[in-house]
């Protein structure tokens, strides 16, 4: 459920100059995409692009091929310049932080068009002391992490892949209720914005329809006593129109749910502010606040008939509710009760 990590230094990354390298985004493509998007109603001449954002006209015309690849459309005009068709849905600095406001979460967004792994990116800005909020964000992962070392599938510019740096003032012991939390977060932010039906599997899968939508991978960095920071990864199936066949029949995306594309922008936004509002009431309330809202939320809390599947083997076992720690309790079929901290629980159908 938890990885930790010792605390470490790790060298800068470089700024890119294209938007498909491997390192964070350069800063003069998301004044690209905000020149355009802020004069989406008119054609927009290359010459005022390159001087505003400081690049030359080749370097513009590159990065506006580039941003093709990547489903944004954008109109050339001979001569003229260029306009955008449609507002991108891409989920670059400028444009989420216009629709977050004063989140504290979310203040800070480095973003990359493809990287390895968020939480791999956001463990290191976590050890070279970014900030509280910092947020992660890609729009393709060559090697997305799940639980239990299972890879996460990362469709480029279909799903949400985050990782958000917290430095809670409490201690490891809390990990636990943070992976909660994120998991409210995100049901509620996924059932705000798409109006769908959204389960949570203990602990930390979002289903719809029974297939997993969305999936948290908690990491830390602790000392006995106290966290130094929290990253929380979060991988939401957006608008993946059909899973890999492997995939086909556990997992979903939220367009093929709803039959509509969704505005990942909207979701990553609404995740953020969510996950900000129940970090506060953790903050603020203790654990109990969360774990009765989780209880609340999730099908899988009490009376669910489970396969239990732990490094010591597989169990059937009926689910009784949280501890204070956000441990699932459960009954063997024999009468034992035990509390899970780690492991999995899959449905019995």
């Amino acid at each position: 459920m938890f990885f930790v990590h010792p605390i470490a230094r790790s060298p800068d990354h470089p700024i890119s100059i294209t938007p498909m390298s491997t390192t964070s985004t350069d800063r003069r493509i998301d004044k690209l995409i905000h020149l355009l998007v802020k004069n989406a109603t008119v054609v927009v001449p290359g010459p005022k692009i390159a001087s505003e954002i400081g690049v030359t006209r080749f370097q513009v015309w590159r990065w506006i091929e580039n941003l093709r690849s990547l489903g944004v459309e954008i109109r050339g005009v001979p001569a003229e310049g260029y306009q955008l068709v449609t507002i991108p849905d891409i989920l670059t600095p400028s444009l989420v932080r216009a629709e977050l406001g004063e989140c504290p979460i979310g203040r800070n967004i480095v973003h990359y068009f493809r990287t390895d792994s968020t939480n791999g990116v956001a463990i290191k800005l976590a050890a070279d002391g970014a900030e509280h909020g910092t947020v992660v964000v890609a729009e393709e992962q060559t090697a997305g992490r799940g639980r239990l070392g299972r890879a996460w599938f990362s469709e480029k510019s279909s799903g949400i892949y985050t990782s958000i740096i917290l430095r809670p003032p409490l201690a490891p012991a809390a990990a636990p209720v943070l992976t909660l939390m994120a998991g409210l977060a995100a049901q509620k932010a996924v059932s705000t914005v798409t109006g769908l039906a959204v389960d949570i599997r203990w602990p930390n899968d979002l289903l719809v329809n029974g297939k997993k939508v969305c999936g948290i991978l908690t990491e830390m960095s602790a000392e006995v006593d106290r966290l130094h920071a929290v990253v929380l990864g979060i991988g939401i199936n957006v608008n993946h129109s059909v899973m890999p066949r492997e995939l086909e029949n556990i997992a979903t995306s939220l367009r093929m749910e709803a039959h509509r594309g969704i505005s990942r922008i909207q979701v990553l936004v609404t995740l953020l502010r969510d996950l900000e509002r129940y970090y506060q009431m953790l903050l603020n309330n203790g654990n109990k606040a969360i774990t009765e809202r989780w209880e609340a939320a999730s099908t899988f809390a009490h009376g669910k008939r489970v396969r239990v599947v732990t490094a010591a083997g597989e169990t059937l076992a009926t689910t009784t509710g949280l501890d204070a720690s956000g441990a699932l309790k459960i009954q063997y079929d024999d009468g034992r009760p035990d509390s899970l901290v780690a492991g999995e629980v899959l449905e019995v159908k």
